[in-house]
């Protein structure tokens, strides 16, 4: 026996160690652990949109300002709004961080190094193509389209910038603002109602994103109405923990009495790639909400991509602001059931279902509670109901008959804002009667233009769902296939290849059916949305087809106008020539012609009467010919008024104390 004990000899010791290394270890017992919803979305925040750098760019500045309209919205101010893209170069970033900057040492390192025997390569080429180009050019050959030469492989430095957007809105409470943005989940927007907002990220992504690419905190400063400072917060977030990390808090004077909210976030972005989808989504915003201004600036060292533009409001008139509402019955599952009865204030069953739903009067809530069975009672309490009892009521809903809840969503006058941003040849628009998906009211109104700036032939396609332009996954979206697929262009008397077509559609409900969190597209798979869409389509070509009708009669009635006046000289000239030549056989003693004929050769023999008058005659007789059909065809159609045409006024410059009259069509200003 050894020292050890064992018994073993030391060789034997030594082979037993050797085979127990190469034996996998045991497996750690695994561990139970949870994830933070900030730290969630910060692994996947591809489904909120931030997929890349570009699309996080464009998603931050869409965040804001929707934030920023439903704001301004929420208190009946008409919103304006600025939005400012400032580029930030690399030593400008990095002094802002505190980070001096460094020299290249070693090139090698670096993923863009280029060998020499690399460069002697790329070079040799070009020059092979500049010398094909220059014999091309020598013999008058159509020279080749240049290849792409590619340079040194390399992922390109990090672009950084400012966004910065500022409203006249409602602003935040001191105390919410560092939980409204540095707590992902929270928000102002659950309750049933249309919005734009839906999930509590929003603004709360920005900052995620500006922590993972820059790790700059973001700067708030709100102040409400009447409000005699101005909150300033500084802060980032937690994002294992899901809480706000304040880094500085306070009240500051505000003298102008100004309120509102203006963000600053600093991320990594590209706006070479999405600088078009950014102007697009800025453009489309314009269309749907006339009754908003929008400045947009974009600020880099290069004055040649500085720019400034300017969306001016159309109308002082805004939409309703949108009112929470009840649940429908048939839309709800046991979980909202449950999480209304704990949060109800009613005390018995009959109550509840009467205050707590809509579409359900006393007297239905009555027949109801009798057709659940004799285990329930109108007094009986809420609180006491069983799970058992609970699952009766979902099951009584889902079966039983309720009126369609009313359309209490905003209707948007499209028109406006397409006139203004397109400056289309013609526009119809239409809006649909309130309808019903899954207990959740929605109206579609759409509107077609033709012609326009800035519009290419074909189809163009603007999506909009709650007043959110819709500018990715176009080919998935519900309005995309039904106007491609469903709509008989030709039959309106549109060509879908040459002429300038603008498809507008709008779609407003407490309940968007988007497909995933980032709000990209409506699917295609709910046929009460489809059918409506593609009527309220159909309805829109059915003016505009009355309008081309009556431009191509009008075009032909030109056309036939201008062929009759083309001919008046040479029927003139031919007429007067009969007429000369009668005149000289109409001698005075032996007249072959009386009365008016007699007179009429007199005065050609005379020229009292030239080719001039006959060509001034048939002239007249072609415009009343012209105007007798113009007549004919208004009577025909049914038209009685003398043509309109739209007028619209701009509002004037200047303060002044003025009473609004409204009406269901207009609205009507005295000015004392």
């Amino acid at each position: 026996m050894d020292a050890n004990g064992s018994g073993e000899s030391p060789e034997e010791l030594k082979k037993a160690k050797r085979g127990k290394s190469k034996t996998p270890q045991k497996a750690k017992d695994s561990l139970l652990t949870q994830k933070s919803p900030a730290e969630f979305f910060a692994e996947n925040k591809n489904i909120a949109g931030f997929d890349n750098p570009g699309k996080s760019l464009y998603t931050t500045v869409r965040e804001l300002v929707e934030n920023s309209l439903d704001s301004a919205e929420s208190i009946s101010e008409l919103p304006d709004i600025e939005i400012t893209i400032e580029e930030i170069s690399k030593s400008k970033f990095n002094t802002m961080i505190g980070l001096a900057d460094h020299g290249r040492v070693d090139e090698e390192l670096y993923d863009d190094f280029e060998s020499a025997k690399a460069r002697e390569k790329r070079l040799a080429k070009e020059a092979r193509f500049q010398e094909i180009q220059a014999k091309n050019a020598a013999l008058r050959k159509k020279a080749k389209e240049p290849s792409v030469v590619k340079g040194p492989k390399g992922r390109g430095e990090a672009s950084f910038f400012r966004v910065m957007c500022k409203d006249n809105g409602r602003g935040m409470p001191h105390d919410d603002i560092p939980n409204m943005f540095g707590r992902v989940l929270s928000g102002t927007k659950y309750g049933l109602k249309q919005t734009r907002g839906k999930f509590g990220l929003g603004a709360k992504m920005a900052l995620i994103w500006s922590k993972m690419s820059t790790g700059l905190p973001i700067e708030i400063a709100s102040a409400m109405r009447g409000q005699n400072y101005i909150s300033f917060c500084r802060l980032d977030i937690d994002i294992h923990r899901n809480i706000p990390h304040v880094h500085l808090h306070e009240k500051r004077e505000n003298k102008d009495q100004w309120h509102g909210a203006e963000i600053q976030v600093i991320i990594e972005g590209n706006w070479t790639t999405y600088r078009s989808k950014i102007l697009h989504y800025m453009r489309q915003m314009a269309v749907i909400t006339p009754y908003a201004q929008f400045l947009f600036r974009f600020i880099s060292d290069l004055a040649d991509k500085n720019m400034t533009i300017r969306f001016a409001r159309r109308t002082d008139v805004m939409p309703p602001v949108p009112l929470e509402t009840k649940h429908h019955p048939s839309a709800v599952d046991l979980l909202l059931i449950k999480r209304l009865m704990a949060e109800t204030s009613k005390q018995n069953l009959l109550q509840f279902l009467q205050h707590e739903f809509v579409n359900i009067s006393k007297s239905y809530a009555e027949r109801l509670i009798g057709e659940m069975g004799p285990d329930f009672s109108p007094k009986m309490p809420v609180k006491n109901l069983t799970s058992q009892q609970i699952v009766r009521i979902h099951q009584l809903f889902r079966q039983a008959k309720f009126d369609d809840p009313s359309g209490d969503v905003g209707e948007y006058n499209l028109r406006l804002g397409i006139i203004k941003e397109l400056k289309p040849d013609m526009v119809a628009t239409h809006a649909s009667s309130p309808q019903v998906f899954e207990g959740h009211p929605f109206i579609v109104e759409a509107g077609i233009s033709l012609g326009g700036k800035d519009v290419k032939q074909g189809l163009n396609i603007f999506r909009f769902a709650n007043r959110i332009p819709l500018l990715f996954e176009q080919g998935a979206d519900v309005i995309t296939r039904t106007a491609l697929k469903r709509i008989n262009w030709s039959s309106y008397k549109i060509n879908q290849m040459q002429d300038k077509i603008g498809v507008f559609v709008s779609i407003v409900s407490t309940k968007i059916p988007f497909k995933g969190t980032g709000k990209e597209y409506i699917g295609d798979d709910i046929t009460e949305i489809s059918s409506v869409v593609k009527s309220a389509i159909k309805q829109c070509c059915l003016q505009l087809k009355s309008k081309i009708v009556k431009k191509l009669q009008a075009r032909e009635r030109q056309e036939r106008k201008r062929n009759l006046f083309r001919y008046v000289p040479d029927a003139s000239r031919a007429v007067m020539e009969v007429l000369e030549e009668m005149a000289r056989h109409h001698e005075p003693k032996r007249p072959r012609y009386d009365g008016e004929d007699g007179e009429l050769l007199r005065k050609v023999a005379s020229q009292d009467i030239t080719e001039m008058t006959f060509r001034e005659i048939l002239s007249q007789h072609v415009e009343q010919v012209d105007y007798e059909m113009a007549i004919e065809y208004a009577t025909q159609s049914g038209a009685s008024e003398e043509p309109r045409e739209a007028v619209y006024l701009s509002s004037l410059e200047g303060t002044h104390d003025f009473i609004d009259f409204h009406s269901p069509v207009f609205v009507f200003r005295l000015i004392p």
